[in-house]
């Protein structure tokens, strides 16, 4: 044990000593390693703060909760003409179902629309996402409320004209002023005031409640409607606890087809995604990223792989009289095998620290120019380790049996 690690100590101080005298040819033949480790960590460190971001963002969300509607949020096999002649759902059909479904726990109705501008006295905010939806979407979003409380089901009902505003939208309209009761101004009409989210931070697709204002869904359907362009209505539904999340989605199909009066043998002309589905997608897209990265890497790493064992070999021939002498006092094949080894390792390993620092780095700045925490776990560090390990051991290991190879006379008269 004690005499591999001196020769442990011995590669190490090789290793420094090839970097130390051949500075410009040592940097440039690391080059492809740092490169190769800097690229597949910089991906993996990338994908997992995207994994990491997307779980907390849908951590308070039950992954069964279901969103029906007319359109889909990924691929379909209905073609696109036929999908376009799909009826939005309807107020009444949330009540129905609401009433219908027993395996359901909650069930919201909710309209997309567009942006606003947020009016407060001589103060505004522009560019405020307007989320206009029924009572029971804080209980399925499980909102946190800072200051204040949401809507309730009387005030939804009713359209009161009442609001829960997001953080940021509460701090630029009111600054450090008490937000609750005061009147503020959307769609050209007065709103009072009567809760504040807590601070989310920003989504895994840039959107936040924090800039977001929320509001009873039925204000808007007794102001424009409900067959207007810009608003795009869909239904929420939360199953039970413990629920199967088909069979939910089964009995409102059935009892949706049965309320619109669908023939049997007829196409749906409705959509229920599952938000566990639309998680299965990401993590389909997390996984295609990280192979295009391994295999983009993967050619820094050949390339790196190369210039280790150019460094090898010429590191042989320029000490092939040193090894001519350790083998005449005694030294054994496998000696030299693991001293070549060892040192094409550590050599390969430093390529790869380097690389993982760049990536560190960069992750730092990154999280604190963005809303978004850049993370570089230890599980990638030991593996950029490992492989950076890997490499060496490859590109070293013909170096290597190259010099454990070479006859002691001759390896000391070469030096002569």
């Amino acid at each position: 044990m004690l005499l591999y690690l001196r020769l442990l100590k011995e590669s190490l101080a090789f290793a420094l000593n090839a970097l130390r005298n051949n500075k410009l040819r040592t940097f440039l033949s690391l080059l492809g390693v740092t490169i190769g480790i800097f690229s597949i960590i910089a991906v993996l460190a990338a994908v997992d703060s995207l994994d990491r971001k997307i779980k907390s963002d849908l951590s308070s969300v039950d992954k069964n909760t279901m969103y029906l509607k007319r359109f889909s949020f990924g691929p379909s096999e209905i073609p696109r003409w036929k999908r376009q002649q799909f009826p939005n759902v309807k107020y009444d059909e949330y009540q129905y179902l609401k009433g219908a479904v027993k395996s359901a726990e909650y069930m919201a109705f909710q309209i997309f629309t567009s942006s606003e501008t947020v009016k407060y006295e001589n103060n505004s905010v522009s560019g405020i996402n307007v989320v206009p939806v029924s009572f029971e979407f804080a209980d399925i979003q499980s909102l946190k409320i800072e200051y204040g409380r949401f809507y309730n089901e009387s005030e939804s009902n009713s359209g009161t004209r009442v609001v829960v505003m997001g953080y940021e939208t509460a701090q630029s309209l009111f600054d450090n002023q008490n937000p609750i009761g005061k009147k503020v101004r959307i769609y050209g009409q007065k709103f009072t005031v009567i809760g504040v989210l807590e601070k989310q931070g920003q989504g895994m697709f840039g959107e936040s409640n924090d800039t977001a204002v929320i509001m009873p869904v039925n204000f808007l359907r007794r102001m424009y409607g409900d067959n207007n362009n810009f608003m795009t209505p869909i239904i929420i539904i939360k199953p039970n606890p413990g629920a199967d999340a088909e069979a939910v989605k089964a009995e409102v199909t059935q009892k949706l087809r049965s309320y619109r009066g669908i023939k049997a043998g007829d196409i749906d002309n409705f959509v229920i995604d599952i938000l566990a589905g639309f998680t299965d997608l990401i993590d389909n897209i997390i996984g295609q990223m990280n192979m295009i990265g391994w295999i983009i890497s993967g050619f820094s790493l050949l390339v790196g792989g190369f210039g280790i064992a150019n460094i090898m070999f010429v590191s042989v021939k320029e000490r092939t009289n040193l090894i001519g002498i350790q083998k005449a006092l005694g030294a054994k094949n496998r000696f030299i095998l693991f001293q070549f080894l060892f040192e094409a390792v550590i050599l390969s390993v430093i390529g790869g620290v380097v690389g993982m620092l760049l990536v560190w780095g960069i992750a730092i700045m990154l999280t604190n120019a963005l809303e978004f925490e850049f993370v570089l776990s230890f599980s990638n560090v030991m593996l950029g380790t490992g492989l950076a390990a890997f490499i060496g051991l490859l590109s070293g290991i013909l170096p290597a049996i190259a010099a454990s190879r070479l006859d002691p006379v001759e390896a000391i008269r070469s030096g002569m």
